[in-house]
């Protein structure tokens, strides 16, 4: 709550009391939310919490190191919770249901208000293959994401540096936050049918989510194991590119079952 709390105040410091940032401070915010995004829904989600695709080693490290970047939290708990969710998506036990606390239980509050799954009994795998050691990192990690901007006080006047800062740091963390919370949230407002759950697809939000797919929800929980999120021509799936981009040169692998579905 502390640190949710911390990056709002300074995000809206930075939109109200800062002048507009150089461009290139807003490219390289923009640069570092969709990394992030890609880190969050294809090595967080599409690889480790539902094993839909293998990745070259390196590039697995170097996509999770952009989700904990960008405030997605360790990949263990993050699978966890999201293995738990699909455990129990819409009952009682769904810990982050809108159906059962509302919007923003849903939303924000269950992140700080709620028990974690326990990563022992739901991610032993990922235990076992050495991803707990991004839970040491992640504090590190996410403290140089947010402070990482402050390096251009050494080359810009006060004034540009601080609002670069605040758009590269805050405002983007808050942002990234927002996009991912949005899944919990908006993404399950829909009614409850035994085809999807509550899972909605919810296209306006495809800009939010950078393109990633993530907001195609009702397709996800139609079929959880299928790595493309965007089933239609124009349900816009970056994360489901990216994933066919590296299998084309033999830096990833997608599932027999997903290529049946090709």
């Amino acid at each position: 709550m502390v640190w949710v709390a911390l990056i709002h105040v300074l995000a809206i410091v930075g939109l109200v009391f800062c002048a507009w940032p150089p461009l290139w401070a807003v490219i390289v915010a923009g640069v570092l939310y969709f990394l992030g995004a890609l880190g969050t829904t294809v090595a967080y989600h599409r690889v480790l919490a539902h094993h839909t695709a293998t990745m070259h080693p390196w590039i697995e490290r170097a996509l999770v190191f952009f989700g904990v970047f960008n405030g997605s939290g360790d990949p263990l708990t993050w699978a966890a919770n999201h293995r738990h969710h699909h455990a129990n998506s819409d009952g009682p036990l769904d810990v982050s249901s809108p159906r059962h606390g509302g919007f923003w239980w849903a939303h924000l509050r269950w992140l700080w208000q709620a028990e974690q799954a326990s990563v022992e009994r739901y991610t032993p795998d990922l235990l076992k293959r050495g991803h707990g050691v991004w839970r040491k990192l992640q504090v590190p990690i996410v403290v140089s994401s947010l402070c990482f901007g402050a390096t251009f006080f050494a080359f810009l006047p006060a004034d540009e540096a601080l609002a670069a800062w605040l758009w590269v740091g805050p405002v983007r963390l808050v942002l990234a936050l927002h996009a991912q919370c949005s899944v919990n949230s908006l993404c399950h407002l829909g009614p409850l049918t035994r085809e999807h759950g509550s899972g909605k697809n919810v296209a306006w939000l495809t800009l939010f989510h950078a393109g990633q797919g993530e907001n195609w929800h009702a397709n996800h929980h139609r079929d959880p194991n299928d790595p493309r999120l965007g089933r239609k021509w124009w349900e816009l799936d970056l994360g489901w590119w990216c994933l066919a981009g590296l299998e084309r040169v033999r830096l990833a692998r997608v599932t027999a079952r997903a290529r049946r579905r090709d």
